[in-house]
């Protein structure tokens, strides 16, 4: 935890030295960052579903050759 207290404080100590136009550039960049972790999440969850939707379709004995792929 103190190690991400100690990042943040420099994170924030550069931020303070750029100008309002590059800072405005840092925050674009940081909700990028937030969107594609919330896509990745989202990518993770629709798959377990998925899984569980399709496993009857995919374990069938005429697909199981596509189970060593």
């Amino acid at each position: 935890m103190a190690t991400t207290n100690n990042q943040t404080c420099t994170l924030i100590k550069k931020l303070k030295l750029l100008s309002p136009d590059r800072v405005v550039e840092v925050e674009d960049f940081v909700d990028f960052l937030k969107s594609c972790d919330q896509e990745k999440q989202l990518f993770q969850a629709s798959t377990v579903v998925a899984e569980d939707a399709f496993s009857g379709v995919w374990d069938n004995l005429e697909d199981s050759v596509y189970d060593y792929l």
